[in-house]
């Protein structure tokens, strides 16, 4: 329970710092000053007062330099981080909260990850069953939205606000340079893998014109509305690129299912790997099942429902396994409580009627919620009734409907709409962690005095990629290296095209015409440039070897990675500067 005991001390030195730096004066208004790394906002912002200033002054006068600077102001988000952390503190007692800050985002990295895995990828194959895609088609669209949902949300959040938009592109290049380098590199290592020629040329082809778009706009300084729904046309096209090679090699080969390579094992079957993720019988075989038809009632259900953890399983598992769980078990608490999950692999569809039922309640209610830090859901109708009021009491009048006209064991016709309020609710909860996120990285770069951009390709590149580098190796491990290999190249080309182009796109919403994407620093330009190196270096290197990978191409791709973390880092703290002329 410390990353919760964490949480509760973070709101605690969030809610002093509000008091402490209440003065009674007005809030601060928009925000002036841009990120050191990228600038993005409207044409002619003013820069004003930067944030991270505020250790220049004297310890006395950082909480009032934090309450009277509006580039201190972190729209969105639940909590006050910088006021707790300079105004709640005192100076000496600063490595206090940023120790709980710490925490804290590894857990928010927790947060996403469950969320992503266990409720937004269920309902999001769920969708694409009921609106019967192709296998191609799913996995190009809902399978990459799906495991690229922490990077998306947090492209899009940084990109919404001006000051944060060197994380977005920080993020989003920097988990391209660590993906395409140490996981490529890190399975070659693991095992050997044979490389298929025309996948690998279509997704490295697609991913460096996607880095040369973005490279232009960086170079142009700004990104217009066209140019960001090229970014959303290229992802368009590019699915239909995937579609149109998968019909024409089902054509040549006459629809038959293509063999695995000689290093591949053929891939098990659903019955094979069946393993359901709740705590039902069918788990563990037969010899679980009850001798005599046996029917729960509706708490017996409910309270199953809302059990996170298997007995059976918690006993087979490892230690460390068992640490995590714990971790994890609040966290998917709250989401059984909030998201609904629709499983077409089970005969009832995960239809658990009593819990389904409130999440009738709990899951509009959780958008409202969430939507604008909750301002959307305090807002007062006439000044009397709130949203969130009106919300619970059309819910609940809703739910007590369904539960009195459906039964416990047979899913209704309509159980499919399920899908899409789970796909909306931990959408919701995706884009509330992704916001704390944010806000937590940018204080730790005011504190530090780091720039958005270096915090973009190290923190969040790396938190957001750590469960693509688990699934890829174990992929890899488990006899399947060119699956894992072709996931380095395909899956991160979501993240580029969707989230530059719709970060950009949600931010003219608010009547920009044009948004600047100004690159300040030298690290912006190493950034793009190492990306498009790695990438020119796989695209020579890969059919130079005939497409057979080894241990030589894996450490030279690690080595690559090393020596670009250092630059990034020199050129970071003025090692390595551009000398005027």
């Amino acid at each position: 329970m410390g990353p919760l005991w964490a949480l509760s001390v973070a709101g605690a030195l969030s809610v002093a710092g509000a008091l402490a730096g209440h003065d009674g004066s007005q809030r601060a208004g928009p925000p002036a000053a841009l990120d050191a790394g990228t600038r993005c906002g409207s044409v002619g912002h003013d820069r004003g007062v930067d944030c991270r200033e505020v250790r220049k002054h004297n310890s006395s006068d950082w909480c009032r330099f934090v309450r009277s600077t509006p580039d201190c102001r972190l729209d969105g988000g639940f909590l006050d981080y910088l006021g707790g952390a300079f105004c709640a503190f005192p100076a000496a007692l600063l490595p206090l909260p940023v120790g709980f800050y710490v925490l804290w985002l590894l857990y928010l990295f927790v947060i996403l990850g469950v969320t992503a895995e266990k409720f937004f990828c269920p309902n999001l194959s769920a969708i694409a069953t009921n609106l019967k895609l192709s296998h191609n088609v799913a996995g190009v669209t809902f399978l990459a939205f799906g495991n690229g949902a922490p990077d998306v949300f947090s492209a899009v959040v940084a990109f919404s606000d001006p000051r944060t938009a060197g994380l977005a592109v920080g993020a989003v290049f920097g988990a391209g340079v660590f993906v395409t380098t140490v996981v490529a590199g890190s399975i070659a290592l693991v095992k050997p893998v044979t490389v298929a020629s025309r996948p690998f040329f279509r997704d490295i082809t697609f991913y460096m014109v996607a880095v040369f778009l973005t490279f232009l706009v960086l170079y142009f300084g700004h990104i217009t509305l066209g140019e960001a729904l090229g970014y959303l046309g290229l992802y368009i096209f590019y699915v239909f690129t995937v579609v149109l090679c998968t019909w024409i090699h089902r054509w040549q080969h006459g629809d038959r299912p293509p063999h695995p390579g000689p290093q591949e094992p053929v891939i098990p079957t659903d019955a094979e790997e069946q393993e359901s993720s709740g705590s039902n019988c069918g788990e563990y075989g037969e010899e679980y099942r009850p001798l005599l038809p046996y029917r729960e009632t509706s708490l017996q259900i409910f309270r199953t429902a809302l059990n996170p953890l298997d007995q059976r399983k918690w006993r087979r598992k490892p230690w460390y396994w068992r640490l995590f769980k714990v971790l994890k078990v609040p966290v998917e608490l709250v989401l059984l409580l909030t998201v609904p999950v629709v499983d077409p692999d089970k005969e009832d569809l995960n239809w658990k009627r009593p819990l389904n039922c409130l999440h009738i309640i709990t899951g509009p209610l959780l958008c409202v919620l969430t939507l604008k830090s909750g301002a959307y859901g305090l807002y007062q109708i006439q000044g009397v009734f709130p949203v969130w009021a009106l919300v619970t009491l059309a819910g609940s009048i809703l739910a007590l409907i369904i539960f009195l006209s459906t039964c416990n064991e047979v899913p209704p016709k309509y159980h499919c709409v399920f899908a899409f309020l789970g796909f909306l609710s931990s959408a919701m909860w995706i884009n509330a962690a992704a916001t704390e996120l944010v806000n937590i990285l940018r204080t730790l770069g005011i504190i530090f005095e780091l720039s958005n951009t270096v915090l973009g390709l190290t923190l969040l590149a790396w938190g957001n990629s750590i469960g693509d580098t688990f699934s890829d190796l174990t992929m890899a491990r488990q006899g399947y290296p060119r699956m894992a290999f072709s996931a380095c190249f395909g899956g991160i080309i979501f993240n580029i095209l969707v989230g530059v182009g719709l970060g950009c796109l949600l931010q003219m919403t608010s009547g920009l015409v044009v948004v600047k994407l100004e690159p300040d620093s030298l690290l912006v330009w190493i950034l793009a440039g190492a990306l498009g190196l790695s990438l020119a270096f796989s695209f020579v290197v890969v059919p130079a070897q005939c497409f057979q990978l080894g241990k030589a191409y894996g450490i030279c791709l690690i080595l690559y990675y090393l020596a670009f973390l250092c630059v990034a880092l020199l050129t970071e703290f003025r090692v390595i500067h551009l000398t005027a002329t």
